[in-house]
């Protein structure tokens, strides 16, 4: 990994000299110097939050520097949101990283269309690294038949819970609303947070809302519909997700200043027993399995649910979920050749290091009977093998324009500045309008 040092004078004059050789060679310019050339890498999955991920991602560069003499990869490391705003100042200046991580479908549309990302279908035909992944995968990443991201995640979101709180006050796993609102109801009485939630990230609140749609629906994916237009966001299943949603708001599920929260606060209230139940995806299982910066205690505390039936609708088999961040590589990066041989190398790495010492499900096909993994995670992979349907989350299903309108929708939704009724019409008249 390039340590970024402060050159000296003379460094800097013989470094000056060997790119005016390159250039006058007519050979790559800006991140190839002499033989060395620089991959630039920017990811968000940060020590403090991600400690497995962060680990491993490090383990897997240094691993491809040495095996790949003359090319170093230098890293830039934000969070969630911190990257969607830097990636988005970056596209508008065309200057994206040689490599980067991207989501899905609508989001990736609009960095695709304006010919910003490199196809990568080469990758794809060599070794046959195509059959390496899950069925769907690399088609959520492809625009036209082409694949534009190499997925290295695959998550499902599920109610996670501490069973010593549970189990303190005779709780069981709520299987329907009103069983959750029961629960809802107990945890309150006892002076307990019911559930923790960061609603500032507005995604978090997202993942409420699509359950309940997903539920209601029943067996039609009315939420996909709406926003591939093969429905309407006015069906009546998505308005009464939405009033459900203000019901549970108004029973008071969730802590107080949620909206006003991030989901890296609320998702501290769970781990510290603040709160007793938090709708999160698998991407989270490392703390409640294999980070051994949690406390033991707590992560044998940790159980989940599937989100409960609405009205007698829903099959448990159905999630929110999805792939979630892929690799990409930047049409215009001066070492295009170099970008693709290491992410071919990490998406290849990534699989089974993301199972053993990670504790996520990767977008890669394992042989879980093979590999000694917690029970908690052999309990989600069945499941995953188990899903009858995964709804992708809407804000990656939408457009980047349509997805911010959902998300501004989901706050006021939450915070009761709008009816459920605008909350459907405004919807339904943004995706209309594409």
């Amino acid at each position: 990994m390039k340590i970024k040092k402060a050159f000296s004078i003379i460094a800097f004059v013989w470094l000056s000299s060997m790119l005016l050789v390159a250039c006058s060679d007519g050979e790559d310019e800006g991140n190839a110097s002499g033989d060395s050339k620089t991959v630039k890498f920017m990811h968000l999955w940060p020590e403090g939050s991600s400690a497995q991920h962060y680990k491993v991602v490090n383990q897997i560069i240094e691993d491809f520097e040495a095996e790949n003499e003359g090319i170093e990869i230098e890293v830039e490391v934000l969070s969630n949101e911190q990257y969607k705003e830097k990636i988005k100042v970056q596209s508008t200046s065309n200057e994206l990283p040689d490599v980067g991580m991207t989501w899905a479908a609508g989001y990736m549309e609009p960095f695709v269309d304006g010919g910003m990302f490199a196809s990568l279908e080469d990758i794809l035909e060599e070794d046959n690294l195509a059959g390496n992944f899950v069925t769907g995968t690399t088609e959520a990443f492809s625009i036209d038949d082409t694949a534009y991201g190499l997925p290295l995640e695959l998550n499902i979101s599920s109610i996670y819970y501490n069973k010593a709180i549970f189990d303190e006050y005779g709780l069981k796993e709520p299987t329907t609303l009103e069983e959750f609102n029961q629960v809802v109801d107990t945890l309150k009485e006892n002076g307990i947070n019911p559930v923790a939630l960061g609603n500032r990230d507005a995604w978090t609140g997202s993942m409420w809302y699509m359950y309940l749609a997903n539920r209601l629906g029943g067996e039609e994916d009315v939420l996909t519909n709406a926003i591939d237009r093969s429905g309407s966001f006015e069906d009546p299943a998505l308005l009464q997700a939405a009033e459900e949603l203000q019901a549970l708001v108004n029973n008071d599920s969730f802590v107080s200043g949620f909206n006003g929260l991030a989901d890296q606060e609320a998702k501290s209230m769970f781990m510290e027993s603040q709160a007793a139940m938090y709708l999160i995806a698998t991407w989270d299982l490392p703390n409640y399995t294999t980070n051994e910066d949690v406390p033991q205690e707590f992560r044998d505390s940790v159980g989940y649910f599937p989100f409960p039936q609405v009205d007698g609708n829903g099959d448990f088999n159905s999630y929110v979920g999805g792939p979630g961040v892929g690799l990409f590589v930047s049409e215009n990066s001066e070492v295009k050749d170099e970008a693709k041989a290491f992410v071919s190398y990490f998406v290849k790495e990534w699989g089974e290091r993301a199972v053993t010492e990670v504790g996520i499900i990767p977008a890669t096909k394992i042989d879980g009977e093979a590999l000694d993994l917690p029970d908690l995670y052999v309990e989600v992979l069945n499941d995953l093998n188990n899903a009858s349907n995964i709804t992708l989350y809407a804000d990656v299903q939408m457009s980047a324009s349509a997805a911010q309108v959902h998300l501004d929708m989901i706050q006021a939704l939450f915070g009761g500045e709008i009816t459920p009724e605008e909350f459907v019409k405004t919807h339904e008249e943004t995706l209309a309008k594409e």
